[in-house]
């Protein structure tokens, strides 16, 4: 391939000699390779954004003192490259042939020597973990060759027979496509001929055997294993950066909603052997209990084995503890390793280790995937300890973590009733704790297929290609596997109750039953059980859930969010008391949208409704209705402010279908007959009634219906003042879908006059604001002339608030209906024209552009004028991050969303605060950062 491909990207630093890469978005020219271990020189602030976040962890481990195999990094940028290209440019390869060299000189042993061999791993490592998702190829640089100096240099035959059928494995289905499958089916074929149940029982001239096998399963499917071991490597350093756009990993990032990354880097470093025999290992261990959050070591290890055997489940391992007294000495520097790198790193850590004839290694660190309930502790604890402050630790809490909080679990009386504790069947390893309960799966297409019903996946144990069918499920139970397998990882991750190693259970994937070995009694596909991943307890039936109590570290955390200066404060949309009682539970400073449409579909309400649209009869029923509405919304939020909407759909939307109408029905409504009520529904029919008569346009031509509205809203203000002085009602009446400023002062100063008009009758003070919603782009446009309206009667703006309807605001800005965008979107998304559901995230370039000139010209004009979001962007962790960028006062979401919208909020400004930007308040940088200060209006 010729270097004047690159040459835009790619150039040699004549200073260094090292193959630089320009054009990364955000950064200067970056290093194409990066060495670590051994003699490489430390790297002044590493880059997790080129590094990855594996190449980051050995830099930093290398940089304080901590022992890692030697080797280098293909630093991300590659990865895209070598997407367009299908390869990478000569320059790029000799420079991984002088980062080999470096490690041969380090370690005295060379790279395909037939006399003692050196070997290297080659991992991926993307900035944000994906545990599984890309490809891992160990051992490379065994050949037919070196095999036999690797036995003779070790003195151990079986050890390198072991590695070399490792490789064999690996390479074939990494690298080739060779099928997993097909190279177990001969290992578990060679181990029941020959009696065994674990590899580590087959001798060396069983592994001879078994490379033999191997080598005609790369005949059978028409493929060669290279002799030559820097072909090799090569390979495996394509099929790594390859892997970045596998389905699995696709399929990875679109569930936890990755983004905007280079890619993952390529990791070479220097193999050290853990299946070298009894006097070797390797594990993973977290430096905190990752379901818990518990202070207390937690991870498991294998003797005789390398580092696969344990995170894929293939051999339920030893709990780390163990260690001790196998490797005593590999596993004092081991905890002091771990505290060493939590220290460093403030957070709870992830490692991978293998201990070589006694000596510990260190291969990976990284911030270690938790459950929600893990989140909150350990991020707690810290701030105890002193290794955080409470802003730092916000940043250890995700949205995520949040919601985790909010799922189902088991209530704690449960557990001593016989619903529970006669129909426990198996108990295995605690996975990932929480509460599951669901039918029976036994396959990730079935899973997908039948999310809806509510499913458990049983597997005997779980690989990246389930990921589909593990995020699709309630919960998962695995035979095989130990906390640290994937199935435990990825659960854990996300949140999803797990049962794994339970050997109670034989399980047939292929005839779709499980057996309990002690009872044998069998379940079928679609037969329910509940799972308590804390426990490891698998029961069966559906063992009754509910939802936790928030309190402790959840509630002090959320605290410390709401304490963060300068940052947006988080509202809820509720319609009814019972909503708003909740929303206050959860932490809503106040109801930043009540629908009053809402409470026109009662059944009981709705033919008033109808009969008031159709025959302009029984107004006066619904502002009592409203009235009591009102009032419990109001008693509930108390000295907290409720905005409230005037009514906003469409008239025909209370109307029903023709087809329900006969003479029955008719009568219902007070009509003589069938044919007249059908005539005056169709009277009332529009095209488009979205852009339709619905809104302000309703309130204006049928002025009675804002009226009654704002009397049943003041009047129920004042009859909670008038049962409790000391109560602090705060309505906030908003006119919908304003397109300009005639709309608007029309709108206002009715509903301010019929206010003061009932507060005079009442003779009760009650403490109002009046101001709009803004969706329509022309009421965006001119939104500093609808700020500036004032009231001629007193000369006060008439407007004192605006807020975002960012639903309606995005179908209008984008032309795209909400309704019908499912058709399209998810195929947007898959060819990159969308990056995220603009229903569900902000788009920021139009839409957001849109909203901040208009907060901007509004606020210029009227400086205490407050600036809000009420669509469901306002519940969205992406979309608060770019609303407190704006500088909007606060959001607003429904009340289930309320807690991550606490957390994200403070996480934004402790994340803007920490990266030195603009650290003026609000108004400031609304003002100063705004499209109208760069001429783009």
């Amino acid at each position: 391939m010729s270097t004047a491909t690159y040459m835009s990207t790619m150039a040699v630093d004549q200073d260094t000699a090292a193959t630089m890469i320009s054009g990364v978005p955000g950064k200067d020219r970056v290093p194409a390779v990066v060495p670590f271990g051994g003699s490489a020189p430390k790297v002044p602030n590493p880059d997790k954004d080129i590094l990855g976040g594996k190449g980051l962890g050995l830099q930093e481990m290398s940089s304080i003192g901590i022992d890692v195999p030697p080797g280098f990094t293909l630093t991300t940028p590659l990865c895209q490259v070598y997407d367009k290209h299908g390869d990478l440019p000569e320059e790029l390869w000799a420079e991984v042939d002088k980062a080999i060299a470096r490690v041969e000189a380090d370690l005295g042993r060379k790279f395909g020597d037939p006399e003692n061999p050196l070997l290297f791993s080659c991992r991926s490592g993307a900035k944000i973990s994906m545990p599984g998702m890309m490809d891992t190829v160990l051992n490379v640089g065994l050949t037919k060759e070196t095999v036999e100096g690797l036995a003779k240099s070790t003195g151990n035959r079986r050890f390198a027979y072991d590695a070399y059928r490792r490789l064999l494995d690996m390479f074939g289905d990494v690298v080739l496509g060779i099928p997993h499958e097909a190279f177990e089916d001969k290992l578990e074929s060679l181990k029941n001929r020959v009696g065994v149940l674990d590899d580590v029982d087959l001798t060396a001239e069983h592994l001879e055997e078994l490379c033999e096998s191997y080598y005609k399963v790369y005949e059978e499917y028409g493929k060669v294993f290279p002799q030559d071991a820097k072909a090799q490597v090569k390979a495996c350093i394509g099929a790594v950066f390859g892997s970045w756009n596998s389905e699995r990993a696709i399929k990875y990032r679109e569930i936890n909603q990755i983004t905007s990354l280079l890619g993952t880097a390529c990791n070479i470093q220097a193999m050290v052997f853990g299946n070298l025999g009894p006097t070797s290992g390797t594990g993973v261990a977290f430096s905190r209990d990752p379901g818990t959050g518990k202070n207390e070591l937690k991870g498991e290890y294998l003797v005789n084995a390398q580092g696969e055997d344990v995170v894929a489940g293939i051999r339920t391992p030893l709990p780390i503890k163990a260690m001790e007294e196998k490797f005593p000495e590999a596993y004092d520097q081991f905890l002091k390793n771990v505290f060493k790198l939590e220290q460093h790193f403030k957070d709870m850590q992830d490692v991978e280790f293998t201990v070589e004839n006694k000596k510990l290694w260190m291969l990976q660190c990284r911030s270690g995937k938790r459950t929600g309930q893990a989140a909150f502790m350990i991020a707690n604890d810290m701030v105890d300890e002193g290794l955080l402050t409470p802003e730092e630790a916000l940043l250890k809490v995700e949205p995520d973590h949040v919601q985790q909080m909010l799922h189902p679990t088991f209530a704690s009386d449960v557990f001593s009733s016989p619903v529970y504790k006669d129909n426990i069947i198996a108990v295995g390893l605690a996975g990932g704790p929480g509460a599951a309960v669901g039918k029976v799966v036994f396959s990730t297409h079935t899973a997908e297929e039948k999310t809806a019903e509510g499913v458990i996946l049983v597997r005997e144990n779980t690989s990246p290609e389930d990921v589909g069918g593990m995020w699709a499920s309630k919960g998962i139970l695995t035979s095989r596997g130990g906390v640290t397998s994937h199935a435990a990882v990825v659960a854990r991750g996300w949140g999803k109750p797990c049962v794994c190693g339970c050997d109670d259970i034989l399980i047939d994937e292929e005839a779709k039953t499980f057996v309990v070995k002690e009872t044998g009694e069998v379940f079928k596909e679609g037969d329910v059980i509940s799972l308590n991943g804390s426990t490891g307890e698998v029961i069966r039936g559906a063992v009754p859930t509910t939802f936790p109590e928030f309190k402790g570290s959840f509630g002090r955390i959320l605290g410390w969010a709401d304490d963060v200066e300068d940052s947006c404060k988080v509202l809820a949309n509720a319609d009814s008391g019972p909503d708003a009682k909740k929303a206050r539970e959860l932490g809503a400073k106040g109801i930043g949208l009540t629908r009053t449409e809402h409470m026109f579909f009662d059944p009981k309400r709705l033919p008033i409704v109808r009969g008031w649209i159709l025959q302009g009869k029984g107004l006066e029923f619904l502002g009592e209705f409203q009235r009591d509405d009102f009032k419990d919304i109001l008693h509930e939020m108390d000295g907290l402010p409720v905005t409230i909407r005037l009514l906003d759909p469409p008239l025909h939307e209370f109307l029903p279908k023709i087809s329900e109408v006969d003479e029955e029905f008719a009568k219902s409504l007070n009509y003589t007959d069938a044919h007249t009520l059908i005539k005056d529904i169709e009277e009332m029919h529009e095209e488009n009634p979205m852009l339709g008569l619905r809104g302000c346009r309703l309130g204006i031509c049928r002025s009675e219906l804002t009226v009654m509205q704002v009397e049943a809203i003041i009047n129920a203000a004042a009859d909670l003042l008038e049962a409790n002085p000391n109560a602090k009602p705060l309505p906030r009446i908003m006119v919908p879908l304003v397109g300009g400023v005639a709309e608007f002062e029309n709108q206002a100063l009715l509903v301010k006059r019929t206010a003061e008009r009932v507060i005079k009758d009442r003779n009760v003070n009650v403490v109002f604001e009046v101001g709009t919603m803004i969706e329509v782009p022309r009421a965006a446009l001119v939104s500093d002339k609808i700020a500036a309206v004032r009231d001629p009667k007193d000369g006060s703006f008439l407007c004192q608030f605006f807020s975002y309807g960012t639903n309606d605001m995005t179908q209008m800005t984008m032309g795209i209906s909400r309704d019908d965008a499912g058709e399209f979107i998810p195929k947007y998304k898959e060819l990159g024209i969308f990056e995220f559901d603009p229903f569900k995230t902000i788009d920021t370039e139009g839409v957001g552009w849109l909203l901040h000139l208009s907060a901007a010209k509004g606020r210029s004009v009227n400086p205490n004028l407050s600036l809000s979001v009420c669509g469901e962007h306002g519940g969205d962790p992406k979309s608060i991050e770019f609303f407190d960028k704006v500088g909007l006062d606060y959001v607003s979401c429904s009340p289930f969303r309320v807690p991550v919208a606490r957390i994200s909020a403070g996480s934004a400004a402790v994340r803007r605060q920490l990266k030195g930007g603009d650290g003026s308040k609000k108004q400031e940088r609304l003002l100063k950062t705004s499209p109208m200060q760069q001429g783009r209006t």
